[in-house]
This record gives structure tokens, sequence and C-alpha cells, in this order.
């Protein structure tokens, strides 16, 4: 195997090659997740389900944040079914390279295989989620008086997606490759996206938001990421494109850093970890 000289190159060539191998990966980590579960997959709806609830009594009823309007179950599972498939794509590719140090020091296998599929079954969970989310609105769409007005953005939700993915995959490589050296910050990422999420509009509308405040939140990428998949599902919410190409650049730039990175350190995983 000749020794890699592109900073830039991911061997995609290889991981089409290996297809089968991150299918396999994709499978255990729906087995190992939900093995010794009495429920098994159904946690897919249970989790935002009971978060949900939660954000209602709390945040709704409690605090009486600001929902555009827009009933508050609806609202706040549009958040957190966007929310938690970034969230979770992150923090479990953070750490990838540590939890299966192992595997790589005994047989060769492309090692962008096992980030790409936590990308994949993440998106299987994102999947089922959705589904309940579509559920639940269609719900309170069809219910009438609800204050839904759905557009034509709903064709960019495949989009948002896409950033999303990408965007987590680029961090998730940048820490997957520092946590096998400095596993604190595995712990440290794991406290930073339960923060971040505060700075993301998930249990509140950005509209709420003014002065300086409004300038942060702006600048967290997964902001237009959030308020777009609400303005084009609910019809309330800030859209720009100009936030959107934002959270694009932000993702292009943190992917190419997150694969140079993930280039210098991979011959040596294994001497770290």
């Amino acid at each position: 195997m000749q020794p890699r000289t592109n900073l830039l190159d991911l061997g995609l060539k290889d991981v089409w090659r290996y297809r089968d191998l991150v299918m396999l990966f994709v499978r255990r980590d729906f087995v190992s997740t939900y093995k010794q579960t009495v429920l098994g997959p159904i946690w897919f709806f249970i989790q935002p389900l009971l978060t949900t609830i939660t954000y209602v009594i709390i945040f709704g009823n409690v605090a009486k944040l600001s929902t555009d309007g827009l009933p508050m179950m609806v609202f706040y599972l549009s958040g957190i079914t966007i929310w938690n498939y970034f969230a979770q794509t992150l923090t479990n590719t953070s750490t990838v390279f540590r939890d299966n140090a192992g595997m790589f020091g005994k047989v060769y296998f492309p090692r962008l295989t096992m980030p790409l599929s936590i990308v994949i079954s993440n998106l299987v969970r994102f999947a089922i989620q959705f589904g309940l989310f579509v559920i639940v609105w269609l719900y309170y769409l069809l219910k009438g008086g609800s204050g839904i007005h759905p557009n034509w953005f709903i064709a960019l939700t495949p989009v948002l997606i896409i950033i999303m993915g990408l965007m987590s995959l680029g961090l998730g490589m940048i820490f997957s490759a520092m946590t096998t050296k400095y596993r604190d910050l595995a712990m440290l990422l794991a406290f930073g996206v339960q923060l971040l999420m505060y700075a993301t509009p998930v249990i509140y509308p950005l509209s709420s938001i003014t002065g300086k405040y409004r300038l942060l939140i702006l600048a967290n990428p997964m902001t237009s990421i959030v308020e777009s998949f609400r303005y084009a599902f609910l019809g309330s919410g800030t859209f720009a494109w100009s936030y959107l190409v934002y959270s694009l650049a932000f993702t292009i730039v943190i992917l190419l850093t997150g694969i140079i990175i993930f280039n210098r350190v991979q011959k040596s995983f294994t001497d770290t970890v």
C-alpha cells in the first residue's frame, strides 16, 4: 500500500469497495445499542417524545418561552428532531477511533468507514424520528387553527440533512483525532454539545432574540438549519439564503479541516490510544 501524500485524499474509492463493511458497522451500531433493552428501537420514538413533553412543561408552561404562536408540541419536536441528529452524530464520531483502536491494530480497512457508518446509522435514526415529527405535524396541520403554514422550502430538507451530516462528520473527525491523545476532550465535548443546544434556537425562536445576543446565535451554523427547517414545515421562523450559505460555507471549511487532520494522524492512531 502506497503512502498518501495528498492531505485532501480520503481514499473514497477504497471506501466504496468496502461499502459492505460500512453497512455491517451500521448494523453493529443498532444491535450493540439496543441488544439488551426491553423496548429496543421503540426508544427512537420514546426519547424525542419524552424530551418534547419535558420541554413543553419546563420551557413552555413554566418558563413561558415564546414559540411564535405555534403549538408547543410541534415547535419543540421540530427542533429536537434536527438537533438530535447533529448532536448524536458529532458525539459518537468524536470517539470512534479511540473506541475501535483494537480493531484498527488487527486488520486493515479504510478508516473512514467507521465515522461514515455512524453518520449513516444516525441518519436511519433521524428518519424514524422525522417520521414521528411528520405524524405530529400532520395532526396539527389537519386539525386547523394551529398557525402552521408549510411552504415549498420543504424541498430543501435533504439539503439541510446533508449539511448537518457533513458538518458533524468534519467536526467529529477533528475531535476523534484529538481524543485519541487527550481523552478528557470527549467529556468536554459532551458537555459543550449540551451547552451549544442553548445557543441554538431549539427551545426558542430566533425572533425572540434581539441585540448582540442575536448576532451570537446567528454565528452558530446550526441556527440557520433549525430555523430553515421550522420555516419550511411550520411557516414560522427566520429564513434567509445568506444564513444558509453561511452554514454551508462553514461546513465545507470544517469538513476540509477534518479531512486534513484525519489524514495527518490516522497512521498514528494505534500508537496514541
